[in-house]
């Protein structure tokens, strides 16, 4: 009980606008629950987030009374009780269904403590099938995959039905720990030997020897490699925009929206630790982050700065090159943050404009012949492809400039580029390189 009561806590924060590692890390920062009861509410939370309109949907075909006349308790409690007969194989059927009417009085709804029975036995009784869902193939993908249908017709119209789907099947699977070595320190190779000898399932990346994947390691701050800097947590598609800025030793690099800092890690690894990276972000306690982290791994070239990227700052340098990673949608994470899904499109209508006015300035600083890149980890066109055309349309003296050639077939002969799971397993992501004449 204490484990799915704590699901329930935190189910019912993410539905009132928590993100959920945010309130999944305070949640059990002094939680009382042992480390399986964690790793079991955390399933049950995660999941029942993932697949929230497919439970939704599923529940509806049993409940006497329409979704939205339900009691959020009962509600909440039916999703995890229909989640865990699903997609829990190791929790017997009675044992979802016993739980969940005990959770439900504990919420004090000891009156619908009978329908939750009859909803999650039914289920049981029909074989644990989604009934036929009747609708176009927009409403069929919505519930199968548990999206919006504004969504997936949004990306859909962007990018094609096949990186559609490939975002879709992805958002499901767990999220992947792929690790950048700190190549100042150590190898590829040489950390993953290290972390198999102390029981954590890691290899190389079949993409890149500096990037390495692991299974089952939980708690990457408190692992000692982390602690000794070698190596920082960065999805596989960040650490491609990385490659796409491609620094050199000696250059000057500015990051205007570097928080939390993995790409400006990457970079100055690139660098050997060589040069200037100047990472700024918004909110000193941000600056704060990168500062430590750079600390950690011993990257003397990182200066962390705050500012806001928005507006000139004289002080700034011109640049050999500048990454603006801009704030997005995020989109192309939702595997990771699932919640991010359920948010209305009109969210991000305002973004574009913050980001053109982001690379406007980011512009500014761009030496001639320098580099320029446009990054989002967002798959909506009218955040990527739609700002770069709006900004090269503004400023002539920018153009498109291919992708470096070592960055593989998939980007040869492109300068911008939308990046989903099935091209290399990381994050749906977006880069644009260009070049100051």
């Amino acid at each position: 009980m204490p484990a799915r009561l704590a699901a329930y806590k935190l189910i019912e924060r993410v539905e009132g606008s928590a993100y959920s590692n945010i309130a999944l890390d305070s949640s059990f920062r002094d939680s009382a629950l042992s480390e399986r009861d964690k790793a079991f509410a955390a399933r049950i939370f995660y999941g029942v987030t993932e697949r929230r309109i497919t439970l939704e949907y599923l529940i509806s075909a049993y409940s006497s009374k329409p979704l939205a006349k339900l009691d959020k308790q009962v509600r909440i409690t039916l999703m995890m009780g229909a989640y865990q007969l699903l997609y829990m194989d190791n929790v017997p059927d009675n044992a979802a269904v016993s739980e969940s009417v005990e959770l439900i009085k504990k919420l004090r709804k000891s009156s619908a403590s009978g329908m939750v029975n009859a909803v999650l036995r039914s289920i049981i009784r029909d074989g644990k099938k989604l009934p036929e869902i009747k609708g176009d193939k927009f409403r069929r993908m919505s519930v199968e995959y548990s999206c919006p249908e504004e969504l997936i017709r949004r990306v859909w119209e962007g990018y094609g039905e096949e990186n559609t789907v490939s975002l879709l099947e992805n958002a499901l699977q767990p999220s992947l720990c792929t690790l950048r070595v700190n190549t100042l320190k150590t190898s590829g190779k040489a950390l993953a030997e290290n972390m198999r000898s102390r029981g954590i399932e890691a290899q190389v990346s079949k993409l890149d020897e500096n990037a390495v994947i692991c299974e089952n390691l939980r708690d990457v701050e408190n692992d000692k490699d982390f602690i000794s800097g070698r190596y920082h947590a960065q999805d596989y598609s960040s650490q491609l925009c990385c490659k796409a800025v491609d620094p050199q030793a000696g250059e000057t690099v500015l990051d205007l929206c570097a928080a939390p800092g993995g790409k400006t890690f990457t970079m100055a690894e690139m660098m050997e630790n060589t040069g200037r990276i100047i990472a700024c972000e918004l909110h000193e306690k941000r600056t704060g982050l990168i500062r430590k982290g750079a600390e950690r791994l011993g990257l003397d070239i990182v200066e962390p700065v705050t500012n806001d990227a928005r507006k000139h700052n004289d002080s700034l340098p011109m640049a050999d090159r500048v990454l603006c990673d801009v704030p997005c949608s995020g989109y192309g994470v939702i595997r990771g943050k699932p919640e991010i899904r359920y948010k209305p499109l009109s969210d991000a209508d305002g973004l574009p404009r913050v980001q053109l006015e982001i690379l406007e300035q980011a512009a500014e600083y761009v030496k001639k012949g320098g580099i320029l890149v446009y990054s989002t980890c967002t798959v909506n066109i009218n955040e990527n492809e739609r700002v770069i055309e709006a900004f090269l349309e503004k400023h002539k003296d920018f153009s498109g400039d291919s992708f470096p050639e070592k960055m593989g077939d998939f980007f040869k002969g492109k300068f911008m580029t939308a990046v989903f799971a099935k091209d290399f397993g990381g994050d749906g992501f977006f880069i644009c390189r260009m070049r100051r004449e």
